[in-house]
């Protein structure tokens, strides 16, 4: 249930992004808040039925699990009808979205940070530093995967300033 309202929530989120980047609402948006809408109000009658069991002092707290369990079985298949629903559009929403991203720009622009050519310059130097270690050379096991660990550190940084900046520029690109 609570993984259900999380998603109505996060998809009540949907229409205000959408009017606050003031852009004309998709056939995809439109479909899933008109499906949320509709979601929304039978989980608020759920609600209103589950509250009603829980106030019900003449029964035991098993007797309200068991009926509050019963009505949500009867809410189970909308659910999985609206998950099925966001499920359908939400290629279509992220396609849309990556349509108007500059994927060279970001690129060139993530390429172009300081941080990320300091990266750069320092790679080699930290490979050449591996090839002339007389451990590399002698291909010992521990040390190769010493090593692998190094490398993979320092492609992960590189990764971090690059995806940061990426969604940097994403962002600024939402707000133009």
């Amino acid at each position: 249930m609570i993984r259900a309202l999380s998603l109505a929530a996060a998809l009540a989120v949907l229409p205000l992004s959408a009017a606050l980047a003031e852009e004309p609402q998709t056939a995809s948006e439109a479909a899933i808040e008109a499906a949320a809408e509709a979601f929304e109000a039978r989980m608020e009658a759920f609600g209103e039925r589950a509250e009603a069991v829980s106030e019900d002092e003449s029964l035991s707290d098993a007797q309200r699990e068991a009926r509050i369990a019963a009505i949500w079985t009867e809410y189970q298949p909308e659910v999985a009808a609206f998950t099925a629903e966001v499920s359908r559009h939400a290629g279509q929403i992220a396609q849309e979205a990556l349509a108007n991203i500059d994927v060279e720009a970001l690129v060139a622009d993530a390429l172009n940070d300081p941080e990320v050519q300091e990266a750069l310059r320092t790679a080699p130097i930290l490979a050449q530093g591996m090839v002339t270690n007389g451990a590399w050379a002698a291909n010992d096991p521990e040390q190769m995967v010493t090593y692998g660990l190094i490398a993979q550190y320092a492609l992960d940084q590189a990764a971090h300033v690059v995806v940061s900046d990426d969604a940097e520029a994403v962002d600024e690109a939402n707000d133009d």
